[in-house]
C-alpha cells in the first residue's frame, strides 16, 4: 500500500488545479487557494497555478523578458527557487525587471506577486515605481471548460533528466532553510529553566499559563523547518515544558490530564534521543502513577529511568521516588533499599541539571523523602530527624520551594503524633496551616489527609489534637486543586 502524500505535494497541486479549473476558477483563484491551503508565497502559487516546474517557469521569464524592452534575463530553476522564496532564508531579492518579467511570464499583475511581506522588504525606490506604473488592462480570460483539460504527458528523454533536477533543487532549497536559529533556540531553553524554577515558588495555575504559552510557541516551530539537531533541542524544550505541565496538572489534582501530559513528553524525549530529558520524564510519570494510586507503574517508571546514563540528581530522585511507592505498597525492605540507592546516587552524581527547578533533587527534597518513607515503614524517630533535616537544609538553598517545605512539616507532625507528642503537631502544621489558598496543592493535602486519617488513635486523644483535626479539614476545603474540580470548563491543554 503506497503511503498518502503529503499535503502540497505535486499530487496534491494537481488535484486541487484540476478540480478548480472544472469548477470554472480562473487562476487568480486558483493562486490565492494554493497560497492559503499550501502556505505558498505569491510567486510560488502562480507557477503552481500554472502547473509549471521551476525550470519551466524559468523558461517563460527568460522568453517573456527578451521579447518586451527593457533588461534580459537569464533564469534558471535554481534563481526562480530563491525568488520565490524571498524575503525567507536562503533566498534572493527579484529586481525590477524579473518582477515585471514573471508578471508577464505569469499573466498576471506585478502587484498579485507582492505580499505585505514582499513589500516591507521591497528598497522604497523599487515599491514607488511599483505604485506608480501603469497597470495594463487584463486582457478577457479565455473560457475554460472540463473538456478542456487535460494531463501533462509524462516526460521523458531530456526532459526526465531536466524535471528530476528541477526536483533535486527545490528539495536543496527546502532542506538549507531554518524557522529557528541558534540564539532563540538558546533564548527558549532559558525560559524554559526560568518556569521550572518559578514553579517552585509561585502560584501554580498562572504559571501553568505560562508554561502552556511557552509550549504552543516550541509546537509551532517544530510544524516547521529547521535543520536536524535543531530540530533535537526542540523537541527536548517541548519535553521538559510538556513534563512540567504534567507535574503542574498532577498538583492541580488532575492526573488524567497529567498522564497525557507524560506521554507527549516521552515522545519528544524518544525523538530528541535525550537520555536525562528521558529519565526526567520517567520521573515525573512515577510521581503522576504514585499520586493516582498506581504504586506498581509508579516503581516501574521509576526504574525504567535509572537504567538511563544520565547527568545531574535525577538518579536521586528516581531512587526516592522508588522508595515512596513501596513503602506505600508495604514492603519495608524494598522501600529501604531504595532510600540507600538514593543516597548512593548522589555520591555518584557527575554534571549539574540541565533544567533545575522542580527538575532537580537538592538535599532537602531527598530528606523529605526519606521522612516519608520512614513514616509508612514505622520509624517515627528516624523520620523525625530526616525532616529536621531537611528543614535546615532548604533553609540555606537560595530558593525555598513552598510545596517541599510544606510536606516536611507534614512530616514533622505525622513523627510528633506517632510518638504521642499532640502538642509538637500542631507547632510542626503551624506554617502549614497558614500557606494561602493558591499554594495548597493536592500532594500537600493529600498528605494532610493522611495524618487526619490516623488522628483519633491512640496516644492522640486531647483537645489538641480535636482542634487539629478541625484545622486540617478547613484547610482542604480551601485548596486550589478544589477550586479547578470545581470549576466549570477547566482543563489543562
Amino acid at each position: 500500500m503506497n503511503a498518502p502524500s503529503k499535503p502540497g505535494s505535486k499530487a496534491d497541486r494537481d488535484a486541487l488545479r484540476q478540480d478548480m479549473t472544472a469548477a470554472g476558477c480562473t487562476l487568480a483563484d486558483i493562486a490565492v487557494e494554493m497560497r492559503t491551503r499550501f502556505r505558498m508565497r505569491p510567486r510560488e502559487a502562480w507557477r503552481h497555478a500554472h502547473g509549471w516546474t521551476l525550470q519551466e517557469a524559468a523558461d517563460r521569464i527568460t522568453q517573456a523578458s527578451t521579447s518586451g524592452p527593457g533588461e534580459s534575463i537569464a533564469a534558471d530553476a535554481s534563481l526562480v527557487g530563491k525568488w520565490e522564496k524571498w524575503p525567507g532564508p536562503s533566498s534572493r531579492r527579484p529586481s525590477l525587471a524579473v518582477l515585471f518579467a514573471m508578471a508577464d511570464a505569469l499573466a498576471c499583475r506585478i502587484e498579485d506577486l507582492l505580499d505585505l511581506e514582499d513589500r516591507r522588504a521591497l528598497p522604497e525606490a523599487d515599491l514607488h515605481l511599483i505604485v506608480q506604473r501603469p497597470s495594463a488592462p487584463e486582457p478577457p480570460a479565455p473560457p475554460v471548460t472540463p473538456s478542456s483539460i487535460t494531463a501533462p504527458p509524462d516526460p521523458v528523454g531530456t526532459d526526465l533528466v531536466r524535471l528530476a533536477a528541477d526536483e533535486s533543487a527545490t528539495w536543496a532549497q527546502w532542506a538549507e532553510a531554518s524557522n529557528v536559529g541558534d540564539i532563540a533556540l538558546e533564548q527558549l531553553m532559558a525560559e524554559t529553566r526560568t518556569l521550572a524554577s518559578d514553579y517552585l515558588t509561585s502560584e501554580p495555575v498562572v504559571l501553568f499559563v505560562r508554561t502552556r504559552a511557552l509550549r504552543d510557541r516550541l509546537f509551532s516551530l517544530l510544524e516547521g523547518h529547521q535543520y536536524p539537531r535543531q530540530s533535537a533541542d526542540l523537541y527536548v524544550a517541548a519535553g521538559y515544558l510538556c513534563g512540567l505541565l504534567a507535574w503542574m496538572s498532577s498538583d492541580l489534582g488532575q492526573l488524567h490530564d497529567a498522564d497525557t501530559q507524560g506521554r507527549t513528553a516521552w515522545l519528544c524525549a524518544e525523538l530528541a534521543g535525550h537520555n536525562d530529558l528521558r529519565a526526567w520524564v520517567l520521573s515525573t510519570r512515577s510521581k503522576v502513577a504514585f499520586w493516582d494510586g498506581r504504586l506498581r507503574d509508579a516503581v516501574n517508571f521509576a526504574r525504567r529511568g535509572a537504567t538511563y546514563e544520565t547527568t545531574g540528581t535525577v538518579a536521586v530522585l528516581l531512587a526516592c521516588q522508588e522508595a515512596d511507592a513501596w513503602s506505600e505498597l508495604g514492603a519495608q525492605d524494598e522501600a529501604l533499599a531504595a532510600l540507600s540507592r538514593a543516597e548512593d546516587a548522589r555520591a555518584a552524581m557527575r554534571g549539574r541539571d540541565e533544567i533545575g527547578g522542580i527538575f532537580a533533587c537538592q538535599p532537602a527534597r531527598q530528606e523529605n523523602y526519606a521522612a516519608a518513607v520512614q513514616l509508612r515503614v514505622g520509624r517515627p524517630v528516624d523520620a523525625l530527624r530526616s525532616a529536621n533535616s531537611a528543614l535546615t537544609l532548604l533553609h540555606v538553598q537560595p530558593v525555598r520551594a513552598y510545596g517541599t517545605e510544606a510536606q516536611i512539616h507534614i512530616s514533622q507532625a505525622s513523627a510528633h503524633l506517632a510518638t504521642g507528642e499532640a502538642d509538637g503537631a500542631f507547632e510542626a502544621l503551624a506554617p502549614v496551616l497558614a500557606l494561602p489558598p493558591d499554594h495548597r496543592l493536592t500532594p500537600v493535602t493529600r498528605r494532610l489527609a493522611e495524618l487526619c486519617s490516623g488522628i483519633g488513635r491512640p496516644p492522640a486523644g486531647s483537645t489538641a489534637v480535636v482542634g487539629l483535626r478541625q484545622a486540617i479539614e478547613e484547610f482542604c476545603l480551601e485548596s486550589t486543586p478544589r477550586h479547578v474540580a470545581l470549576s466549570p470548563g477547566q482543563g489543562s491543554a
